[in-house]
């Protein structure tokens, strides 16, 4: 079985920074993707920014030029840095590895969820 454990939320006064992070263990063999997504109050989970196996990275437009996601695929960990955080960035966000191989097949998985919360 494969976990994903997040880390790194927290409460921070807008124009702020925070930095999450996220390890997945279990019986992997290979990961193809890595991300980030989140879930605010009310509003459907949306992705905020991907990044594959080979380096190449996916931001949404909300959050391009203020957040950074960064990998260490050799410890099959995902890091994301948010800086210039705004109170509309406030949500639980998710850590998400996509194209596992373990050895028992091929899935998608899912942290628990950090909450981030961002004050005016």
């Amino acid at each position: 079985q494969v976990q994903l454990v997040e880390s790194g939320g927290g409460l921070v006064q807008a124009g702020g920074s925070l930095r999450l992070s996220c390890a997945a263990s279990g019986s992997i063999r290979s990961i193809g993707a890595m991300g980030w997504y989140r879930q605010a109050p009310g509003k459907q989970r949306e992705q905020v920014a991907t990044i594959t196996n080979d380096g190449n990275t996916n931001y949404a437009d909300s959050v391009k030029g203020r957040f950074t996601i960064s990998r260490d695929s050799a410890k099959n960990t995902v890091d994301l840095q948010m800086n210039s955080l705004k109170p509309e960035d406030t949500a639980v966000y998710y850590c998400h590895a996509d194209w596992v191989i373990t050895s028992e097949g091929l899935g998608d998985y899912w942290g628990q969820g950090t909450q981030v919360t961002v004050s005016s």
